[in-house]
């Protein structure tokens, strides 16, 4: 049986079994719906979304799903920390400061391995590396991994983010502002960035794979303690829409396209950089995102203080790990 056939059939296999304690309805305890968000950096939850296997897995129990967008890691964290949703997509970098800074979050799955986030000019800019952003507007999302990136990479060329002139903007109206020349560069995410580089010839002009960190789905820490079957039968909703995707992936892109109504090339761009093999939560995760909170505390992000091991253990949750990967 080929890899992928085994994670279809232990998806499959998972959903069955969890919809066995459902089959009576929901307890009194359980919530009325399960709010999660969406968002075009999480293909995997946006194919989740068009299918419909979660709510197909909730039918028996009465329960609804609600789908709420995201435009950013900080706009999920948000809502979390509002209690606006249950569920939502967030990089573990960002997911780490924000539980630092006080958001109960648990990190309980990983829907992708992703680079999706670079720095980004245009091609008459006349800017080639971090070091060239001194003085320079850049338009970035704080509180998200393009953020962190950007951070990171003004660090490695001995720059801090006063160093530039940061421009606060939502990602779609960072890479406006970068087409108006508003800015002079924008730290960039997917599938905007790959609109950007395909459709007007920009630059990614600093790349680095490894620090950009995991795409993480999280969930209200209370929640997954009141619902932990629940929070198991999101994981292997989820699990169902991973190897649909995997599967079937001119459906992942057809679902992006339809989200995003980016043309094709774009979609597939965004998807050349993003690996969803790997799903568990582990090692894997652990030292990417500690690597970056160590970043950001020497720069300052992050207290001096802080036990960044002992934040990265109390925000990742190996507890909900999909049948698949075991």
């Amino acid at each position: 049986m080929s890899a992928i056939r085994r994670v279809v059939l232990a998806a499959g296999i998972a959903l069955t079994a969890l919809a066995g304690p459902f089959g009576q309805g929901a307890l009194a305890e359980d919530p009325k719906e399960i709010r999660l968000d969406w968002a075009t950096y999480n293909p995997v939850g946006l194919l989740l979304k068009d299918k419909g296997f979660l709510e197909e897995a909730l039918r028996p129990t009465g329960i609804r799903v609600r789908w709420v967008q995201s435009l950013g890691s900080n706009k999920a964290l948000e809502f979390l920390n509002a209690g606006a949703i249950d569920f939502g997509s967030a990089a573990g970098a960002a997911a780490l400061v924000a539980r630092i800074n006080g958001n109960p979050i648990k990190a309980v799955y990983a829907f992708s391995r992703p680079e999706w986030t670079a720095l980004v000019t245009r091609k008459d800019a006349g800017i080639t590396k971090p070091a060239d952003l001194k003085g320079k507007r850049v338009a970035v999302t704080r509180g998200t991994d393009p953020h962190i990136f950007l951070i990171r990479a003004l660090q490695g060329a001995g720059l801090t983010e006063k160093d530039a002139k940061l421009v606060r903007l939502q990602h779609p109206d960072g890479r406006t502002a970068l087409d108006r020349g508003d800015v002079d560069a924008w730290a960039g995410l997917d599938p905007m960035m790959a609109s950007a580089e395909i459709e007007n010839g920009d630059v990614l002009f600093y790349r680095d794979a490894a620090a950009n960190t995991w795409g993480l789905l999280d969930v209200r820490e209370d929640f997954a303690k009141a619902h932990p079957d629940l929070v198991r039968t999101v994981i292997a909703a989820y699990e169902r829409a991973r190897a649909y995707a995997l599967t079937d992936p001119r459906a992942l892109s057809a679902a992006l396209v339809a989200a995003t109504k980016l043309p094709e090339p774009v979609i597939a761009r965004q998807l050349e950089r993003t690996d969803l093999s790997q799903p568990a939560i582990g090692p894997a995760q652990a030292d990417s995102i500690k690597a970056a909170g160590i970043a950001l505390q020497q720069a300052g992000v992050i207290p001096a203080g802080t036990d960044v091991a002992a934040a990265v253990d109390g925000l990742l949750d190996p507890g909900f790990n999909p049948v698949a990967t075991r």
